[in-house]
């Protein structure tokens, strides 16, 4: 089936993801760091640690979406709870840097926002189970296994 080598996917791509974050991050800050110049008065150091902390927690986020999305690749079952939330989280995510990136950064930097996008979801989908029919018959399908079906007597006026 498609499910496990999606999901093995979306763990490397969020685990990848994760790491350019917090390394582009922290490149950020150090850059920062060395100018020493003032943006409308803030501290130039802050803003270097800001960038620093900030690359780390996003970089700990898409790591913790891709553990979930690597546990769900080895047990073989849909997330759960607070992992099917977090994946939902990181899927909205995606989008919205995706509209983002599109006027900033150019279209290859959308293109691959959406192509995460897609896996997210994709993962997600692909473990939801099929709502069972209103009208499947009784007793798993098999026909004959339910009560006899009996019309109405005709009324006489």
């Amino acid at each position: 089936m498609i499910r496990r080598p999606v999901a093995w996917v979306v763990a490397v791509v969020l685990f990848a993801e994760a790491f350019g974050v917090a390394a582009l991050n922290w490149f950020l800050g150090v850059v920062v760091d060395r100018q020493d110049m003032s943006l409308a008065g803030l501290d130039p150091h802050m803003m270097s640690v800001s960038s620093k902390i900030g690359g780390v927690a996003f970089g700990l986020y898409f790591a913790l979406c891709g553990l979930v999305a690597l546990l769900v690749a080895l047990r073989d079952r849909p997330p759960a709870g607070f992992g099917r939330v977090l994946l939902i989280s990181a899927a909205v995510v995606h989008g919205v840097l995706g509209a983002f990136t599109w006027g900033l950064v150019g279209w290859p930097a959308f293109v691959f926002m959406v192509l995460v996008l897609a896996l997210i979801v994709l993962l997600l989908m692909t473990y939801d189970s099929p709502a069972e029919p209103a009208d499947a018959a009784p007793g798993g399908g098999k026909s004959g296994d339910g009560p006899p079906v009996t019309s109405p007597a005709p009324t006489t006026p």
